[in-house]
């Protein structure tokens, strides 16, 4: 869907609901919902947002400000991220036959399930301890830890991040996950844990789009590990309820919910699980479509929520957003910036049009000490995908206000197929390392994300838990993040983001 489309679908599911002009605008919500996230703290900001005039290209600054508002008490940072998913959940719509419904409402009338369950049993041993796949190669407990140190030395992870995985390996049977269930939207997502929890013995309950060629992949996935996977089929599908690896295509063929289309039919079927699981999001899509499926998996999570007290959910958050970080970030990141030496010569001349600026050139002071402000959107992704990740923190922010166990991490910049498709973006990952920030590959990263999210799970100090210590709620996702050096990097990313293209552009030849 365009950003504001007058084609609509009549049966198109969750969407934003049509104005009064008869269109559906992402814009124009997406500037509502920041104003009303920021009026909750600071309505003389909120009205600076109001009078942005266009949005697409100014989205970057309002979502700046939201953050930095946000230091200030936990109290504004919940008012903040309260106000955020209340403003849009107003717009959440379902729309069957052209009518639109409020999606919370549609939910609740869904009906019986018209989706069963099928499971596929795996056929190997469980994985006893960490590995890590890393460059064509598999790094084994003493290599692990060793690289997760020099990550540590070289500010590509926070030291909560190496501790948290450090736990897992002295201790590798918290990776028996035997008794665990996940359900894992977007189970064939690149930066999805599908294939790690599954290696690790868990039970897996998967959602994807009706699309074989996903579904064939993660099935021989399950096969070849030693947990259970179970996933929708229609009802009047004659599989059985545990299928035979001869019946795996035949499975593959049925499998599979579209979420956006299909939420309320995805509710009833998760309300047909009666044991406890952990909701995790990784789902992705391009555009408009990013923002109504984060909006849909959200409403799913609040709906679940309601009904349920055995429920936690889990997220990956990216690295290209804004984050308060700790002070002794901001001290790494401004040591890089005085040891520049005659490099910093050659550079003013650029520092004139924005190049090559100081990536914290102020802090905010707070209890905490002095806060910097890690601006690390990119603006290429737009404000729907901004708006779509900003969600998925609001909701982990009050859910563990509210009691609720919740997992969300920030992961590291990967050579995602979403990435390396848009060239400019490929081309800057290619460059980065010029400024200390490393890419990783997909198989690297959701392995190490998949190990803390056990780490989340299963430690007792864990920062998921809701009755974990912390001193503002932003904390957690500070302390433990793989930001790959966009963090601790001398220069704000925005400032080397064109420079670094130029220079992947000739790596990449």
């Amino acid at each position: 869907m365009a950003d504001d489309d007058v084609t609509l679908d009549p049966n198109r599911g969750l969407d934003i609901a049509v104005g009064l002009d008869g269109r559906v605008s992402t814009t124009r919500v997406g500037r509502d919902v920041v104003t009303t996230a920021m009026n909750a703290a600071d309505p003389a900001a909120g009205n600076h947002i109001t009078a942005v005039k266009n949005w697409r290209n100014d989205y970057m600054g309002p979502f700046r400000d939201l953050v930095s508002t946000g230091t200030t008490t936990s109290h504004t940072a919940y008012a903040i991220a309260a106000a955020g998913l209340e403003e849009l959940h107003r717009h959440a719509v379902i729309v069957r036959d052209g009518e639109q419904v409020p999606a919370r409402e549609a939910l609740v009338r869904s009906g019986d399930p018209v989706f069963r369950t099928v499971t596929v049993q795996g056929e190997v041993a469980r994985d006893p301890g960490l590995t890590i796949p890393m460059h064509g190669a598999r790094l084994f407990a003493p290599e692990v830890r060793k690289q997760l140190d020099d990550w540590v030395a070289n500010g590509i992870v926070e030291r909560g991040f190496a501790s948290a995985l450090h736990g897992v390996l002295d201790n590798s049977g918290l990776l028996d996950l035997s008794d665990v269930t996940v359900v894992v939207l977007g189970a064939g997502a690149e930066m999805g844990p599908l294939r790690s929890l599954l290696r690790w013995g868990a039970h897996v309950i998967a959602v994807d789009l009706p699309r074989p060629e996903i579904w064939h992949r993660v099935i021989a996935v399950a096969r070849n590990s030693s947990g259970r996977l179970s996933v929708p089929v229609p009802i009047d599908n004659k599989l059985k309820a545990i299928v035979a690896p001869d019946q795996d295509d035949e499975l593959a063929r049925a499998a599979g919910i579209d979420i956006i289309k299909q939420l309320p039919e995805l509710y009833s079927w998760l309300c047909t699980i009666d044991v406890p699981y952990i909701l995790g999001n990784y789902t992705y899509a391009d555009g408009a479509t990013h923002l109504r499926l984060g909006l849909a998996t959200d409403v799913l999570a609040a709906a679940v929520l309601d009904t349920r007290t055995d429920i936690g959910l889990a997220f990956l958050a990216t690295p290209t957003d804004v984050y308060a970080v700790s002070p002794s970030t901001v001290e790494e990141s401004r040591r890089r910036w005085d040891a520049r030496g005659l490099g910093k010569v050659a550079q003013l001349p650029l520092r004139a049009t924005g190049k090559f600026a100081p990536n914290y050139p102020e802090t905010i002071s707070t209890d905490r000490g002095e806060i910097g402000i890690a601006d690390c959107l990119v603006s290429i992704q737009g404000p729907n995908y901004a708006l779509a990740k900003r969600l998925q923190r609001w909701r982990a922010t009050v859910s563990r206000r509210d009691g609720i166990w919740a997992s969300l991490n920030v992961a590291p910049a990967t050579r995602t197929r979403s990435v390396v498709k848009n060239r400019a973006l490929a081309a800057a990952y290619a460059g980065a390392h010029r400024f200390g920030v490393e890419v990783f590959d997909p198989s690297t990263s959701n392995t190490i994300m998949a190990a803390l999210l056990v780490h989340d799970l299963r430690s007792p100090t864990s920062l998921a838990r809701p009755d974990a210590t912390i001193q503002h709620p932003d904390e957690p996702w500070a302390i433990q993040a793989a930001h790959a050096g966009l963090w601790t990097s001398a220069y704000a990313p925005r400032s080397v983001l064109g420079i670094a293209a130029a220079m992947g552009m000739l790596v990449r030849g």
